[in-house]
């Protein structure tokens, strides 16, 4: 870490006034280190990927994306491939990759964590969807894609309220979808590990996961999720019973949840969805907690890699990550 871009998202969180500060406090710290740093402040998942094209083209090896998850999936579009490596300072309402990486809740004990940790390359998920306007679009994701009522639930999300109020908005708006929301079906086709024969399910929520601890309330929604996986961990609801969704998420807090027949645990490379013939109902797709756009959707998980910090400290489960030959940069051994 020579050269570092501190991309963060001014808005992401509670207390934005308290933003500028904590960014000094950041700054001063790679400083110490003798690492050069330039800060930019983003908008949108646009305008952080071209903030970070930018940044390579000025001879960044590293990217700091300080925000909560929608700041890393932007950041992270423009890495996929490359040597340069991405790392996450929790600043956000939802930090999913950084409970996944074990990284401190303070954002400074964070970056001194991660002025030790290790460049290791991750498999990566893409999602390939229609956009708002009907255009044909993809992207890469980290943490999740999902369809079906968690992408509504985001569409549903104000960004002034989620400032104000930030994780509890979430809770209010969850069971608002969970109250109303009508589950509509739709078809999802999938060939699981170790089989050779694709089945299709219809299914009113679909979420694929590609982390093992979601940190918060969910913490860990998928058994066997973790980010060196070459495959998906795939949770199909085959049901739109308010009722069952209740009783499912209820388990999940008390880390109770198990899968059956109605809420299934599929292992699956790729997932491929759309609605059913006769549907009207608009179905969002989601990935990183950011809204995407709506069906037909593919899931899958690619070739492609990004090169990810990894701090030293990590639980024995998460060590793994490490010993996985899933490959290094060129220059840095596991």
């Amino acid at each position: 870490m020579r050269r570092v871009a501190l991309i963060y998202n001014p808005v992401s969180g509670q207390h934005p006034e308290r933003r500028s500060a904590l960014i000094a406090d950041l700054l001063a710290v790679l400083r110490d280190a003798g690492v050069a740093v330039k800060v930019m402040a983003t908008e949108s998942r646009e305008s952080a990927e071209m903030q970070v094209q930018e940044a390579l083209q000025q001879g960044c090896d590293t990217i700091l994306a300080c925000g909560g998850d929608g700041t890393v999936h932007g950041a992270m579009q423009c890495l996929v491939g490359g040597s340069a490596a991405l790392g996450v300072i929790p600043m956000g309402t939802a930090n999913a990759l950084a409970a996944d990486l074990g990284l401190p809740a303070s954002p400074v004990k964070a970056l001194k964590t991660l002025l030790t940790a290790t460049p290791v390359r991750v498999p990566l998920g893409r999602v390939f969807y229609r956009d708002m306007e009907g255009r044909s679009r993809s992207c890469h994701f980290i943490v999740a894609a999902g369809i079906g009522a968690d992408a509504l639930f985001l569409s549903r999300l104000d960004a002034r309220l989620k400032q104000r109020f930030g994780y509890a908005l979430y809770l209010v708006e969850a069971f608002r979808v969970w109250a109303t929301h009508k589950f509509p079906m739709f078809a999802a086709s999938f060939t699981e590990s170790g089989s050779k024969t694709a089945r299709t399910e219809e299914v009113s929520q679909l979420l694929a996961v590609r982390i093992g601890d979601f940190g918060g309330l969910l913490h860990h929604l998928v058994p066997g999720a973790a980010l060196n996986n070459k495959h998906l961990r795939v949770i199909a609801f085959k049901t739109r019973k308010r009722l069952r969704y209740l009783r499912f998420m209820a388990a999940v807090l008390f880390g109770r949840h198990t899968f059956s027949s109605t809420v299934e645990l599929v292992r699956t490379y790729q997932v491929e969805c759309r609605d059913l013939e006769g549907s009207t109902a608009r179905l969002f797709v989601e990935a990183d907690g950011e809204l995407l756009g709506t069906l037909p959707a593919r899931i899958e998980v690619g070739a492609e890699t990004l090169t990810l910090l990894i701090p030293p400290k990590i639980s024995p489960v998460r060590r793994g990550l490490l010993r996985f030959n899933i490959g290094n940069p060129p220059g840095n051994s596991a």
